[in-house]
């Protein structure tokens, strides 16, 4: 088929919702980013109307967007909030500035909005990583003084590659020094480490020493962990337990995970492929109810992402994640479509 740019990829994305949206309902552990970087996306009230009709409870937005805000007010969709990396500094320099994001961003919209979470930044890095702490902090302060204190979580969102040794996971321990001063944080006011966990990559760069299977949930690999005896049958699991080792190690053992990205390209990559992408989907959804082998119990997880975002910068797999399509359009596949979405909700997934 002839590819044309910026149309196949969102065809073979949208193409796992059907087993997204089948096995989904009832299952509260489960949420999806909502990524905005693209020029096609439905608007967002329709946007939110998705979510409900998907059966989808939790959303996470990367920056404050006031219309999304606006159009969440009542829907009952928990919300993880994200604070754009060039607000860091910002925030970690002035109370004020703080006080200000929370009154403008935070205060007219709760409680009508549940903001469950605000994550300080995505995957920051250099310099700017040194600003999270006090701007965590700072936001902190700025939530008790506008009578929010406690009601509302906040943390950071961080790549897998802040910890180092992650196999075996029992070896995790934290590759950078600013991270023990954020767990440490996060333990003290009872909230979670927001972590980035794509087996995706994994297996891409391992060069053939990880499995696809392992990648995917599927049968075919067991390894055990000679450092706590605990059995690993998939990727997923490993990489979340080297964090919570990690975490321990940065006597932050109280703090919880929770994995804020988590998903699988469509197209465009090795491995990249609409078979892959809906049994990565679906696995994920199936398996986050019962926990890790070191942790056990629902472990909360946000899909990425809710639509392929056309404008995304880097390789032709990062404009591949979606779940549904972006148009509202009606004629380009019709059976494939359904309200403002698009949903493949029979034939080929089963």
């Amino acid at each position: 088929m002839a590819v044309v740019q910026g149309f196949a990829p969102m065809l073979a994305g949208a193409l796992i919702v059907g087993v997204f949206v089948s096995i989904l309902t009832g299952v509260e552990s489960i949420g999806v980013c909502n990524g905005m970087t693209g020029d096609d996306l439905p608007p967002p009230r329709d946007v939110v109307q998705l979510y409900k009709s998907s059966g989808i409870s939790n959303m996470r937005i990367y920056n404050p967007d006031s219309h999304v805000m606006e159009a969440l007010r009542g829907s009952g969709i928990g919300l993880v909030l994200g604070v754009i990396n060039g607000d860091i500094q910002g925030l970690a320099a002035s109370q004020a500035f703080a006080a200000s994001w929370v009154q403008t961003n935070v205060r007219p919209f709760y409680p009508d909005v549940k903001i469950m979470y605000i994550a300080v930044g995505n995957e920051v890095e250099d310099g700017v990583a040194q600003s999270i702490l006090p701007a965590m902090q700072n936001l902190e302060g700025a939530l008790a003084a506008a009578g929010l204190g406690g009601a509302i979580k906040v943390s950071t969102c961080v790549r897998l590659d802040v910890v180092t040794y992650s196999f075996p996971p029992s070896m995790g321990t934290f590759a950078k020094p600013y991270m023990a001063g954020i767990a440490l944080f996060l333990a003290t006011t009872g909230a979670p480490l927001l972590t980035n966990v794509y087996p995706y990559f994994a297996y891409k760069y391992s060069h053939g020493d990880i499995s696809l299977n392992y990648a995917l949930f599927l049968p075919g690999t067991t390894v055990r962990d000679a450092g706590n005896g605990l059995i690993y049958t998939n990727l997923f699991d490993a990489m979340v337990d080297s964090v919570y080792a990690a975490l321990e190690k940065a006597d932050a053992a109280s703090v919880r995970v929770v994995v804020s990205e988590s998903g699988w390209p469509s197209a465009g990559g090795t491995a990249a492929s609409v078979q892959n992408a809906q049994t990565y989907v679906q696995n994920l959804i199936k398996h986050v109810g019962q926990g890790t082998p070191k942790r056990p119990g629902p472990l909360e997880t946000y899909v990425f992402a809710m639509f392929n975002e056309n404008q995304k910068s880097g390789e032709l797999t990062e404009r591949n994640f979606g779940l549904f399509y972006p148009s509202k359009s009606p004629d380009i596949v019709p059976k494939l479509y359904r309200g403002y979405g698009t949903s493949l909700l029979s034939s080929s997934l089963t």
